[in-house]
């Protein structure tokens, strides 16, 4: 059934006139999909819309570690392309230290296999789907919003068709990415923007085999700076990430890195660049009836760029609030809902997004030190591999942990 046959079956605006879902979601990536799944477990109508096809690549490591495990749907079997039990870190590639565990400190993934699952685990609860569409804004007043209670989800012509189309929703979560209309709808701010460069690299079977189940790590030459080798099978997926403004830089760092690693000689499957958007204390995470999260919010851990969980958690609680939204009969029960939901969102990512950034400030200036910490310490490798695996947060570590506490009140005094 299509999407807009579904939404005349089930329901409509009231008088009658516009048919109208419970819950809009603008973006299938893990936060979307995430959103999706939890509002339509509660029955009600969902509507998914996801301007590419399905699957579709997304510039990624395609790292899980056990925050992202732990908030997948019940019953979603990963696909795996490797298990990482060994980290080897580098300090601008020297200094070279591999630390090993005998659990399974993170998964690998390929990111269309995985945003598909999820996709299909959306669907399975009762989401429906349309791809190939483009939002291009979302209006909550005017003579095309037909009452109160209801948003208007604006799509662009395309193809043969010129004329805009228009959907309409008791409730909208956008999850459209770091670019976001919907974003810019609610007037989303950041205060931090970092530009990550990536390739897939096809290798032989013996090298290849080398890497099996172990990550590189290599903190960088540049303020903040780190790259990664991540193994997935028959390719690698070798990527850098610094902040924005010197773009030469950081492709100077991806070249050498990728030489240094014996791979120049293999020719990329994938090459590609995007920017992650880390959000200010004081960013809106909502504006009416429509929410945000994920990349289009700007949450993600702002020392590793790490986004998956941040996705994955943030699309659950924005899926969960959009029903209650949906539900709200006047502007200002939808306003305590949205209230419930940056509360909800902040206590949880925030507190931990507020420890990432002192973390970065403290790699920023002092990378050696954090290197031989993970390398030397063995209390700090146990802490990483903690944290990898789910076992504790970033923030939870600085809140029991009296010598991480100590080193990072320094850091903020220096």
């Amino acid at each position: 059934m299509s999407g807009e046959q579904a939404a005349q079956d089930s329901g409509a605006a009231e008088g009658g006139a516009h048919p109208v879902w419970d819950v809009v979601v603008v973006g299938a990536g893990p936060a979307g999909a995430s959103a999706a799944h939890a509002a339509a477990l509660t029955g009600r109508r969902v509507l998914m819309l996801e301007k590419a096809e399905l699957p579709r690549y997304k510039t990624c490591g395609g790292g899980i570690i056990g925050p992202s495990r732990d908030a997948l749907p019940p019953g979603f079997e990963l696909p795996l392309r490797d298990r990482v039990h060994a980290v080897t870190f580098s300090l601008n590639g020297r200094l070279t230290r591999t630390k090993r565990s005998r659990q399974m400190l993170f998964g690998l993934i390929n990111r269309p296999e995985f945003d598909n699952g999820l996709v299909e685990a959306a669907c399975a609860a009762g989401a429906e789907l349309r791809t190939g569409v483009t939002v291009s804004r979302v209006e909550q007043h005017g003579p095309g919003v037909p009452d109160r209670r209801t948003v208007a989800v604006v799509l662009s012509g395309s193809g043969k068709r010129a004329e805009e189309e228009v959907v309409y929703a008791r409730a909208v979560v956008g999850a459209d990415g770091s670019a976001s209309r919907i974003g810019a709808h609610v007037g989303v701010k950041v205060d931090q923007v970092d530009l990550g460069l990536e390739a897939e690299i096809p290798v032989p079977a013996s090298v290849a085999e080398d890497w099996a189940g172990r990550v590189l790590i290599d903190w960088g030459p540049l303020p903040g700076s780190y790259g990664w080798v991540f193994p997935k099978g028959e390719s690698l997926t070798v990527g850098v990430i610094s902040a924005r403004g010197d773009g030469g830089a950081t492709k100077r760092y991806m070249d050498d890195f990728v030489a240094r690693l014996g791979l120049a000689g293999f020719e990329p499957s994938v090459s590609s660049g995007h920017l992650t958007r880390c959000r200010a204390d004081d960013s809106p995470l909502s504006r009416g009836r429509v929410l945000v999260c994920g990349d289009a919010a700007g949450l993600l851990e702002p020392w590793t760029r790490e986004g998956i969980s941040y996705a994955l958690r943030s699309g659950r609680l924005a899926g969960e609030w959009a029903v209650r939204i949906a539900e709200a009969h006047d502007a200002v029960d939808a306003r305590r809902q949205a209230l419930n939901y940056a509360f909800a969102v902040k206590a949880g990512l925030g507190v931990e997004m507020g420890v990432g950034r002192r973390m970065l400030a403290l790699f920023e200036r002092r990378p050696g030190l954090l290197h031989a910490a993970l390398t030397t310490f063995p209390p700090a490798w146990r802490a990483f591999a903690g944290i990898t695996r789910g076992k504790r947060s970033l923030a939870e570590l600085v809140r029991t942990h009296p010598i991480a506490r100590r080193a990072l009140n320094a850091a903020d005094r220096a």
